[in-house]
């Protein structure tokens, strides 16, 4: 399995995450409540209209989601640690603004909104930049800031913003 995380990072759900290898995931910044990941779309992510697919958006902003939802390393002997749950989508709505292409790079920003007992709320913006831009090697923090704390404004920006995906989460038994 490739590496998926960044240095010094690591994240259980990703160690037998295919889908993930397959689409060429690579994992910004992972914090409680929050991810960054990021993805180059390639002619088999696209549609028969030469624009991603919408289940390749769809899949790319559920694995941002997944990483904000599941502690990247729960405390040893806490609730909640990989031998005792998972979070889970209960459900999720994306809304497709903007169509990317080949070529783009996607970064996925997922953002924990609420969280009450086992059920949270969390917010996933999708953005899209040429390669060889500067939004395409720039990285959102869960401010909405680039790496560096200044403003996002159109320089600073991640690209842009191409789906809003909500997420719904619920944490369950893994048993």
């Amino acid at each position: 399995m490739a590496e998926l995380t960044i240095p010094g990072a690591t994240h259980q759900i990703l160690k037998d995450d295919y889908a993930s290898e397959w689409m060429g995931i690579e994992v910004l910044k992972l914090d409680d409540g929050h991810a960054t990941i990021r993805m180059t779309l390639r002619q088999e992510m696209l549609n028969g209209f030469g624009m991603a697919h919408g289940g390749m958006i769809f899949a790319f902003g559920d694995t941002a989601f997944a990483l904000a939802c599941n502690p990247a390393s729960p405390p040893p002997g806490a609730a909640g640690t990989e031998t005792d749950t998972i979070t889970v989508a209960a459900g999720v709505d994306i809304n497709f603004l903007k169509p990317a292409f080949r070529g783009q790079v996607i970064t996925a920003v997922a953002n924990r909104r609420a969280h009450s007992g086992r059920s949270g709320l969390y917010d996933i913006q999708i953005y899209a930049a040429d390669p060889h831009s500067a939004a395409g090697t720039n990285t959102a923090d869960n401010a909405g800031t680039t790496t560096g704390g200044s403003p996002a404004d159109a320089a600073d920006s991640p690209g842009e913003l191409i789906a809003e995906f909500r997420g719904r989460s619920r944490t369950i038994s893994k048993k």
